[in-house]
């Protein structure tokens, strides 16, 4: 086999992989779940449940969150919320005596989310673990709504529905309209997974977990929020997606913390790897097809794109349709290049334009 033709499997290769991730595979969920869904039973029962925050310096928003659960239209006697601070050095503890009444308190030094969360877990007294963050709101309902499914016996944990501001166009974020679509896009993934088995994970800001299937967290956990879920799916029950619990949170402002984010999950997957291996048995994952599709195809792919820039750009003098290619490569990201200084330029107009408001006040 010469060179050429080296390169050519190398770039067909890398552009299947890419388009399997991004397209394949959602039109084979699709197809799956249309063809073989697996409902759910829902009930309208009220199931004990512990509602449980891990908050560092979240004084700013605390308030608001804890009044927001308080007025959510669940039985009271049946409800209890636990915030643990992770060495707060603000007025997080003070906010929390002032609640101690209807809040559940436990105060840590510095340890990181997971242990906080262990902490929640070992202070809880209900049989439903719900966790959340502070940042978000729920719906008046989100309660009811997230705890319904696990009337159904082979539902072990159930992920709600975050709403950014961004989908419905409002937010001042620079890249709200792309992180709208591209969650849509996610949620609608998570949707078509738990139809056919499980969701690969959930949503920090709302999800639940049967008590008897928490497993507690290695302190080093990236992604809480996919390792808790994935552990109840290798137990053998199913996660699943519940469109009608929601909360609220906006947008990340700039495209320097959406891209911390992403490097966050990224990394987070790669741990994910390490911390439960079993995830790529085919025999023990009960969704392998899906893991290895969904989690490990978003590993694959910026490799896979490294791939076909540079064979199409090395085939491009051979044959028109790798330097169409080519041409695509650069144009897609020569313009994410350029938006990338336009938001660089508008944050820098922003924040002097802060400091001397701040000057003035």
């Amino acid at each position: 086999m010469d060179v050429l033709r080296i390169l050519e499997v190398l770039f067909w290769s890398a552009f299947g992989v890419t388009f399997y991730v991004y397209f394949g595979y959602p039109l084979l969920l699709a197809a799956w779940a249309r063809l073989a869904p697996k409902p759910v039973q829902r009930s309208a029962v009220t199931p004990g449940v512990s509602i449980i925050i891990a908050a560092r310096n979240e004084a700013d928003d605390l308030q608001a969150r804890i009044e927001n659960l308080l007025a959510c239209d669940y039985p009271a006697d049946r409800l209890q919320i636990i915030v643990v601070s992770d060495g707060s050095t603000d007025a997080t503890p003070d906010i929390l005596a002032f609640y101690r009444e209807q809040v559940d308190a436990v105060l840590l030094p510095s340890g990181g989310k997971a242990r906080a969360l262990n902490a929640g877990v070992e202070r809880a007294i209900h049989e439903v673990l719900v966790f959340t963050d502070v940042r978000q709101q729920f719906a008046h309902d989100a309660i009811r709504a997230l705890v319904a499914p696990l009337a159904d016996p082979r539902v072990g944990g159930v992920c709600g529905e975050l709403l950014l501001d961004c989908e419905a166009g409002e937010g001042t974020s620079t890249i709200g309209e792309g992180v709208g679509a591209y969650w849509r896009y996610e949620k609608w993934l998570r949707r078509q997974e738990s139809l056919v088995g499980s969701t690969l994970g959930s949503t920090g800001a709302i999800h639940a977990l049967r008590r008897e299937l928490w497993q507690p967290l290695p302190a080093e956990t990236i992604l809480d929020d996919v390792l808790a879920p994935m552990q109840v799916v290798l137990s053998g029950s199913r996660v699943v997606f519940e469109g009608t619990a929601r909360a609220y949170d906006r947008a990340a402002p700039q495209a320097a913390m959406e891209f911390q984010r992403k490097t966050r999950t990224l990394a987070g997957n790669f741990q994910l790897l390490r911390l439960q291996p079993r995830l790529l048995l085919p025999f023990v994952n009960p969704v392998w097809l899906q893991f290895v599709s969904h989690k490990l195809g978003r590993l694959l792919v910026p490799y896979a794109l490294l791939v076909v820039l540079l064979t199409s750009g090395i085939l491009a003098t051979h044959r028109s349709i790798y330097a169409m290619a080519f041409a695509v490569q650069v144009a897609f990201y020569g313009l994410a290049l350029y938006g990338a200084v336009l938001d660089r330029r508008e944050r820098e107009s922003v924040e002097p334009s802060a400091e001397r408001s701040a000057t003035h006040a």
